[in-house]
């Protein structure tokens, strides 16, 4: 079976200890550190702080899923539609780039915009490219023309991310 990287919810200020023990029994643990300048009455200092608070990344295969969550500090694994969220090699490794080359860095989630061109990663849709025509809650109503007609469809918001034109 082929490790993947998958993303562990730990303990509230448990980021940097969970990645450390993970370090130690082995794992390929990755947990992103943002570099925060920090200022006290008699200096300025540059701290490190998780980037994403609570969460570890760890690269690990089915069988060894369990040893993971047995280690001090974990929760569990972050689930996505009842499965264990996959987070690929090529995001973790941007990831890893982002934060080599900058400081201060903020986490924001991503604003859909009505007319804003997005890209379905799951479902029967996925891959699809559509047009977004309105933005609910949790629904967007996407516009997806590919096909030389314009089917309209409501698609979970976390199901979408931005497609750039080439």
């Amino acid at each position: 079976m082929s490790s993947k990287w998958l993303a562990i919810y730990s303990r509230p200020r448990w980021e940097k200890k969970v990645n450390q023990l993970l370090l130690e029994k082995g794992f390929d643990s990755y947990c992103p550190l943002n570099k925060v300048r920090r200022k006290w009455s008699d200096r300025v200092k540059i701290v490190e702080e998780p980037l994403f608070k609570s969460y570890v990344f760890v690269k690990v295969n089915e069988e060894d899923r369990t040893a993971v969550r047995m280690t001090s500090g974990v929760i569990n694994f972050v689930y996505w539609e009842g499965k264990p969220a996959v987070i690929k090699e090529k995001e973790i490794n941007a990831i890893r780039r982002f934060l080599n080359e900058y400081e201060n860095v903020e986490v924001q989630p991503m604003n859909l915009q009505i007319h804003q061109r997005v890209k379905i990663t799951t479902g029967p849709l996925m891959d699809q490219e559509g047009e977004i025509l309105s933005v609910q809650r949790k629904m967007v109503k996407v516009a997806i023309d590919s096909l030389g007609y314009v089917l309209v469809a409501y698609i979970d918001r976390t199901k979408l991310t931005s497609a750039r034109p080439e």
